[in-house]
């Protein structure tokens, strides 16, 4: 198990990527996480912290893991993700940029306007190659990519879970990346008859608007422009 690094998005333009997740209530079952160690993934254990005021709709600012600050402009919803009856979730087309950040101290302590998430990450790796997905605890260089990720999640003393698919590389190939890291990954059915819907589907920061009293926030007023990320109208990750 190991800490996270930063990420590298450094360049002007950003990075484009395609995603799906969803998240749900409770702990992470252990046949949930054993259905997913199949694939070779790599475990990383951190704390982001979301800024959620103020509120800045169809943005979403983290610092994560304390060295990094990221910056995800939603682009548009393509659709959805549709694998079978019981796998279907909202795909998000998002730019985002990560840009160093001197190491913040979160433990013990919610800094006003921001609100600290912890994290157990197990993410494995997919690229295409021809017809063919090669699963990987590594990353992929440059080359076209679906990270899939399985979370424990822990905010203000609640426990969640997630699953999410983030694909990289170029736009048109996007798509095709994430169905192809899906169609491998569900190939085996989620245990217990698990359905991933997409009642189920939203981002973190969406999730995080959505639960105000659960997470220690003041309810969201009547007219604010943040109700339609909150109510997926303007969904931000």
């Amino acid at each position: 198990m190991t800490t996270a690094a930063p990420t590298e998005i450094f360049s002007t333009e950003g990075v484009r990527t395609l995603e799906v997740r969803w998240i749900f209530r409770g702990e992470l079952a252990s046949a949930v996480a054993g259905w997913f160690a199949r694939f070779p993934v790599k475990t990383t254990v951190l704390k982001d912290a979301y800024l959620l005021d103020p509120r800045l709709p169809g943005l979403s600012v983290k610092v994560r893991g304390g060295r990094a600050l990221e910056v995800k402009v939603y682009r548009g919803s393509p659709g959805l993700l549709e694998v079978s009856e019981r796998t279907r979730g909202r795909l998000e087309s998002w730019q985002k940029w990560s840009f160093p950040h001197g190491l913040a101290d979160l433990d013990g302590r919610d800094p006003a306007g921001w609100r600290p998430v912890s994290k157990q990450r197990r993410i494995s790796r997919f690229s295409l190659a021809g017809r063919l997905v090669r699963a990987s605890d590594r990353g992929l260089g440059e080359g076209p990519s679906c990270a899939v990720e399985l979370t424990d999640i822990h905010a203000r003393g609640e426990a969640w879970w997630t699953l999410g698919f983030e694909a990289t590389g170029p736009t048109s190939m996007l798509r095709s990346e994430l169905k192809a890291a899906a169609a491998l990954v569900f190939a085996v059915p989620l245990p217990g008859g698990l359905e991933l819907g997409v009642d189920d589907s939203r981002s973190y920061a969406q999730w995080l608007c959505q639960r105000p009293q659960a997470l220690g926030l003041s309810p969201e007023p009547q007219g604010d422009p943040l109700a339609d990320v909150c109510d997926g109208s303007i969904p931000y990750s």
